[in-house]
């Protein structure tokens, strides 16, 4: 397992999954506390629409998975925002049709294009030096931005309507969420693939919340089970040689479970 370390390609999947840890660490609590996580789902799947366009135009992926991401995550705040009772049904059509643009544009593909499973499900070989600078400057944009915001943030996932009481911007903040999961999905996308990324979003959040008892030991916790949880997926997919995406969503499956079943014997 040690001879992994002296790979370049192992070396630079360490270090984006620690840096990944950090935005999903952030952004998963705020999801799970404001119910977000549907809509994150919405988002995630959406953004292989921007893949497949990217791959038909011949653009850079990276830019049409996240101009997707954003282009989801502004229709499905302006939805919510006019029209509450019918967002699930827009997230589910969101969801559909992005995932079925990505396939069909992707088909229509004449010649070779690159491997569709890296971008669903995650390669390790996909994250190279320009990604990881990406992902260190998001993470201290996202790490600024929610020390900035935090108070307004814990208000809004504790009570969004006295929140707005309060003179909280409520839609304001509710939107800046929504783009900074976007862009946390297609960070991510290049390591566990957009098909798992809400897994990851969702399960470390929801063993934190049991665990914490402030949003901030939240984010906290939720940091540390990510990262424990990317490094043994990453290992396990290297020593097994199995999809590092699949091994990622199994080893964080399986701690969130052993968790589950302490917390319950322990209450």
């Amino acid at each position: 397992m040690l001879e992994a370390l002296s790979m370049p390609f192992f070396q630079n999947a360490l270090l984006a999954g620690a840096l990944i840890a950090v935005a999903i660490g952030i952004i998963g609590p705020l999801s799970v506390a404001n119910r977000m996580t549907f809509m994150s789902g919405g988002i995630a799947h959406a953004t292989y629409g921007g893949v497949g366009l990217a791959i038909f135009m011949g653009w850079p992926v990276l830019g049409g998975a996240a101009a997707a991401a954003l282009l989801a995550a502004l229709l499905i705040a302006w939805i919510s925002y006019h029209n509450l009772h019918r967002t699930d049904t827009v997230i589910g059509m969101v969801w559909a049709v992005g995932m079925a643009v990505g396939v069909i544009l992707t088909d229509l593909t004449q010649g070779y294009h690159p491997d569709l499973m890296s971008f669903l499900f995650g390669s390790i070989l996909a994250v190279n030096g320009a990604d990881l600078w990406m992902m260190a400057a998001f993470d201290l944009i996202l790490t600024a931005l929610i020390w900035y915001f935090y108070y307004d943030l814990l208000a809004l996932g504790f009570d969004p309507v006295f929140a707005a009481l309060q003179g909280v911007k409520t839609r304001w903040l509710h939107l800046l969420l929504l783009v900074l999961t976007a862009l946390t999905v297609v960070l991510a996308m290049r390591l566990v693939g957009l098909i798992m990324v809400i897994a990851l979003l969702t399960m470390p959040a929801f063993t934190a919340e049991r665990y914490a008892r402030t949003l901030a030991g939240m984010m906290g916790v939720s940091f540390g089970l990510t990262l424990v949880y990317l490094l043994s997926g990453l290992f396990l997919a290297y020593r097994f040689d199995l999809s590092a995406g699949a091994s990622v969503i199994m080893a964080t499956a399986f701690g969130t479970i052993v968790f589950y079943i302490w917390n319950v014997k322990k209450g």
